[in-house]
């Protein structure tokens, strides 16, 4: 049964059937199998003085009364290099000591993005002051606007003003880390999740709420840099003029009904519109082929995981308009997730997805399909034979969201759970202990759940 759930059909493919998820059945037949839970630490547990937070002992005892095997931790690029290749990773590496102490273990992210602007940021981290003094190396919309979350992937080979190129930078980072943390890779650490994008993920910052972006807005194309449309220029098949982004691409708050955003009710289905998609989404594989290539060089053994954006809303629409503004073509006949699992393949990553925690019953208005899309995903991790990993989007503290995520556990590896917070650790955590009991190997279906478990 959690089989032809995975074999189940999409309408961006070509297929009438439905998908269908495991049943309760299926899921209770998997009791034995440990998926570790981690709980994501506050993106502020490290101080811009580079001190711990004071409350993280008492954050990581709570981790470990809740039953979780462990953390995760944003390492900022921000914060470990102040000054161009001078690396300082002390506060991190306490907290390695702090946890290993207490028998946890722990996923670090590589986080190449600043913190602040989106969903959830609680905190300012800026990227380095020396990648800040540059220009012309930010994603940009179409009204000329720059993001500075994270350095546009177009200007990967650029050199910058220390005379490294991003690729250089990312490399000599990774190794300045795994230098500070040679005992304990593969012992307490036991993941690097690699950051390819803003908020760590592999996409474009194309819902960006300081740009004026609000749910469920389509988002915007990010390619209006220099270096990007340099790019978009030169993939322009010989005599034709596809030399620029399409016409008819709405705003950040359009839906794709609106006379504004034509290109996503025909635009895209035309042979322009084709070529522009498959270079946009083109240019994200690339990008993370070769950051993840840098990071494999380095971290030889050590399980390298990436981060794919859980883009819900319009998922049922037939252009799948936000997720192609966030890099996915997935229309057309595209499955945009099969060609990323089958890159990570190729480097031996995990795929991370989000969303895990959430139902169709409870997204409407933005011909949502998240239960649906978080099965796309596992199938294309399947299909390119690499771990799945999941997250959710939201925080959630509720019997319905975990029963929601216990429903994944067949294909899980792990589960990363945001994010640590006061009411995690009080009212909610004889719910989370519960949930962690299921996806460890306890009981789960109907029988953990008192009979609520909803398919």
């Amino acid at each position: 049964l959690v089989g032809q759930w995975l074999l189940g059909g999409h309408a961006a493919l070509g297929s009438g059937s439905q998908l269908r998820k495991p049943s309760a059945d299926a899921i209770a037949a998997a009791p034995g199998k440990h998926v570790g839970v981690y709980v994501m630490l506050p993106l502020w547990s490290v101080g811009d003085d580079g001190s711990l937070n004071e409350g993280m002992s008492t954050w990581l005892n709570g981790t470990k009364n809740s039953g979780a095997d462990g953390i995760m931790v944003d390492v900022w690029w921000g914060l470990t290099e102040k000054a161009s290749q001078v690396y300082d990773f002390m506060p991190y590496q306490q907290l390695v000591t702090m946890a290993c102490a207490l028998g946890l273990k722990v996923q670090m992210v590589a986080s190449f993005h600043q913190c602040g602007g989106n969903v959830g940021d609680d905190c300012s981290i800026p990227l380095p002051g020396f990648v800040r003094n540059n220009t012309d190396i930010w994603y940009t919309d179409a009204q000329g606007r720059q993001n500075t979350e994270y350095i546009s992937l177009w200007a990967d080979a650029v050199k910058l003003g220390d005379g490294r190129t991003p690729l250089q930078m990312y490399a000599q980072w990774f190794q300045a880390l795994s230098d500070a943390f040679a005992p304990s890779l593969g012992n307490t650490i036991v993941e690097l999740q690699v950051g390819l994008g803003p908020c760590g993920e592999l996409r474009y910052p194309s819902y960006y709420s300081e740009n004026g972006w609000s749910y469920p807005g389509i988002g915007q194309f990010q390619c209006y840099d220099p270096h990007a449309l340099e790019s978009l220029a030169a993939s322009a098949p010989a005599g034709t003029n596809w030399t620029a982004p399409p016409a008819g691409l709405g705003d950040y708050n359009s839906k794709p009904s609106d006379s504004s955003a034509f290109f996503f009710q025909t635009g895209y289905k035309t042979e322009v519109g084709q070529h522009f998609l498959e270079w946009y989404s083109g240019g994200l594989i690339r990008h993370a082929s070769e950051v993840l290539g840098e990071a494999r060089r380095v971290f030889s053994t050590l399980p390298l995981a990436a981060k794919v954006a859980g883009m819900h809303w319009w998922y049922d629409h037939d252009s799948h308009a936000a997720e192609l503004t966030a890099g996915y073509y997935n229309t057309n006949a595209h499955n945009a997730y099969l060609p990323i699992a089958q890159m990570l393949k190729t480097h031996d990553v995990s795929l991370d997805f989000t969303c895990m925690e959430m139902r169709n019953s409870e997204q409407s208005g933005a011909e949502n399909n998240p239960e649906a899309l978080v099965g796309q995903v596992a199938r294309a991790a399947r299909d390119a034979g690499i771990e799945l990993g999941g997250e959710n989007a939201l925080a959630r503290y509720d019997e319905t969201a975990y029963e929601q995520i216990v429903e994944y556990k067949p294909v899980l590896s792990s589960f990363t759970y945001l994010r640590l917070s006061a009411t995690l650790l009080g009212s909610g955590l004889e719910a989370f202990s519960g949930f962690v009991g299921r996806m460890q190997g306890g009981a789960v279906g109907k029988e953990a759940t008192g009979g609520r478990l909803r398919r």
